[in-house]
């Protein structure tokens, strides 16, 4: 792997994990020494950063963590919404439906490992990750894919604003299933119905939850 591409791929994996949380300074020298590399291809490693809309540059400051801001929330999943509803609906109508169903079987029954002391959310986003893949390639739609590669960079730091919330993982668990069930019996349209309540229930939750941090702020 070039040093450019580890350096990126650590950086990104920072700061979708909230190591590098938004408004961080990405210092050249600071980060290069961090990482072990030189700063050309850390810049190489900025850039492609800033092209992904996880860091910006801001005068005087330089190179920072992008924020997540809570007034573009709505837009983001308004882009979900039209991403994620027609690759369910397609994977509905190509997929063999085999594979969904043994994911339905699996995520019917996640919400048994996510307990209120110890939710096991790691388990459970593997989990869907092999949903994503799953469906990625029913459709078999490369540009679609890429779009939705992009998408999920930004979903997973949104991720955090939810608070790996025990509760809402279980439903997420359901509604996930129920998404693979739909595609497994072959139906798009319940494919793509099912994938928009998830979303609107997700957008529900966090901004609830924001709403709360605000208030006990």
């Amino acid at each position: 792997m070039k040093a450019s591409d580890r350096a990126y791929a650590s950086l990104r994996d920072d700061i979708v994990e909230w190591r590098l949380a938004p408004g961080t300074v990405l210092g050249e020298v600071e980060q290069a020494e961090r990482l072990g590399v030189s700063r050309t291809p850390l810049r190489e490693a900025l850039a492609r950063l800033m092209a992904d809309g996880l860091a910006t540059s801001q005068r005087g400051r330089g190179v920072v963590v992008s924020d997540i801001s809570l007034d573009r929330l709505g837009e983001l999943f308004e882009l979900r919404e039209a991403l994620e509803c027609k690759a369910a609906a397609l994977a509905a109508r190509k997929s063999s439906g085999q594979r969904f169903g043994t994911l339905r079987e699996r995520l019917a029954a996640a919400p048994a490992l996510l307990s209120d002391d110890d939710p096991q959310r790691h388990e459970y986003y593997a989990l869907v990750a092999e949903l994503d893949e799953a469906i990625d390639e029913a459709v078999g739609n490369d540009y679609l894919s890429q779009a939705l590669e992009g998408l999920r960079v930004h979903l997973a730091r949104v991720r955090r604003l939810a608070k790996d919330d025990a509760a809402r993982l279980r439903q997420a668990a359901v509604e996930h299933a129920a998404i693979a069930g739909a595609i497994a019996d072959g139906d798009p349209q319940l494919a793509a119905a099912a994938t928009a309540v998830h979303l609107s229930n997700s957008l529900k939750h966090i901004r609830s939850t924001q709403a709360k941090e605000a208030t006990h702020g």
